[in-house]
């Protein structure tokens, strides 16, 4: 079968070892078919994707960020982008894991459309912001709380980093009693990944393939590595997991390609689309 998109992750599939774009992967990208859309989906928020989409010579594509919580697309010859979908996490759920987090070692930071709150420039908002190249807003969490209380909106993404011991505490606190309405996924030991429970990566593609580009998920391809791409995977025409993915992920997958830092991603693109 043809295929007639591509949506990827980014962060443990994309990049490689220096958590970069390689030269193979961008070269193979920009041979694809200007008709062909490519989508990148993260949990990143979309200025840590802009940066790759520009290397890759797709700014003018749609991005999913947030897991699937935020999307937008842009216009022609403009940069600001114009939101598909927007799903928040309630702001009491927020202050919830905001007072959790007193008193550990827990570093929470708050996401909210293309801000990133931190309450200090701490070891992991040093590591975060060298990874995604995006700078966090510095402030006092618990006036934005307040103000996200007022106006009855909420979070895109909560992210907590820290000991992997609390880290379980609080996951188990959020699946005890917030489940209904949040998911919390561990992409790492030390960091816990907070979004809405009635979004996926998946369902945002759906939705931004039918919306946009009038195109199946079955007449799409996707790339993952981790739990939150599984969904994806099953739901496309056909779903590739890199060698490196986590067992439950190949498991899940159409295909497994090679790993991440050997560009897995770009010998499958080059299978089927060049």
């Amino acid at each position: 079968m043809k295929f007639r998109a591509i949506c990827t992750d980014i962060d443990g599939t994309l990049l490689n070892s220096e958590r970069q774009l390689s030269q193979r992967t961008i070269d193979t990208f920009k041979n694809l078919d200007k008709d062909v859309p490519v989508i990148l989906a993260s949990s990143r928020m979309p200025s840590a994707m802009r940066h790759l989409q520009q290397e890759l010579g797709i700014l003018h594509q749609p991005l999913i960020s947030f897991n699937g919580g935020y999307v937008i697309h842009f216009e022609d010859g403009k940069t600001k982008p114009i939101p598909l979908d927007s799903v928040q996490i309630p702001s009491a759920v927020c202050q919830t894991i905001h007072d959790f987090a007193k008193g550990t070692d827990i570093h929470v930071s708050l996401y909210e459309q293309d801000n990133w709150y931190a309450p200090t420039f701490d070891y992991w908002a040093e590591r975060e912001e060298r990874v995604t190249k995006v700078s966090p807003v510095i402030a006092d969490l618990a006036p934005i709380l307040e103000s996200w209380h007022q106006a009855e909106t909420g979070a895109h993404k909560v992210m907590c980093m820290g000991p992997a011991d609390e880290i379980d505490a609080l996951q188990q606190e959020l699946n005890n009693n917030y489940a209904d309405q949040v998911h919390a996924y561990r992409s790492k030991d030390t960091y816990l990944e907070i979004a809405p429970r009635v979004i996926s990566k998946a369902t945002a593609l759906e939705l931004l393939l039918k919306e946009r580009f009038g195109i199946a998920m079955h007449e799409a391809m996707a790339f993952g590595d981790n739990y939150n791409d599984i969904h994806m995977l099953q739901e496309v025409g056909k779903g590739i997991a890199v060698g490196n993915a986590r067992e439950e992920v190949k498991a899940a997958a159409d295909e497994v390609t090679l790993n991440s830092v050997d560009d897995g991603v770009a010998v499958a693109i080059e299978k089927y689309f060049l």
